[in-house]
């Protein structure tokens, strides 16, 4: 029988040093430590531990359920509109990852935006008609 590559394992039946190692690694990912020493003895581990499993051991990303969805706006040059649009989107449960605005023309502003969704809560087409009939959405198309 071939050895699998990777596994899934609950976390009950493991030793705490690979959760010691991921919290070395947010750590250091959040400039909680200034080097992988300090985030080792921080999380508790000895260095040689952190460098032993530090390329093999991950987080289970418990949000394979969501999608990233971009779009392009063009928003009223008015004050408030792209905030209220943010706001909006939080409130659906969107995590924006990036916000584009260019310099309004013509009294307009065209925005992109990136955002996080879970797709069991809200889909892509109900995102994009949430923005569509948002105060100040001039336009919407999803990329």
């Amino acid at each position: 029988m071939d050895k699998p590559k990777y596994l899934l394992v609950n976390t009950n039946v493991l030793p705490d040093v690979f959760f010691k190692v991921v919290q070395a690694k947010k750590l250091i990912a959040q400039g909680k430590a200034k080097s992988s020493s300090e985030a080792a003895k921080l999380a508790g581990i000895s260095r040689s531990a952190f460098y032993k499993y530090k390329d093999s051991v991950y987080p289970y990303d418990n949000r394979l359920s969501e999608r990233m969805v971009t779009f392009n706006t063009t928003l009223e040059d008015e004050p408030g509109v792209l905030s209220a649009l943010l706001t909006q989107l939080y409130q659906v449960g969107a995590n924006i990852i990036t916000v584009n605005q260019n310099i309004p023309t013509d009294g307009v502003a065209p925005v992109s935006i990136s955002a996080r969704i879970n797709a069991e809560d809200i889909d892509e087409d109900q995102l994009i008609e949430i923005v569509r009939h948002q105060r100040g959405v001039v336009d919407v198309r999803k990329i």
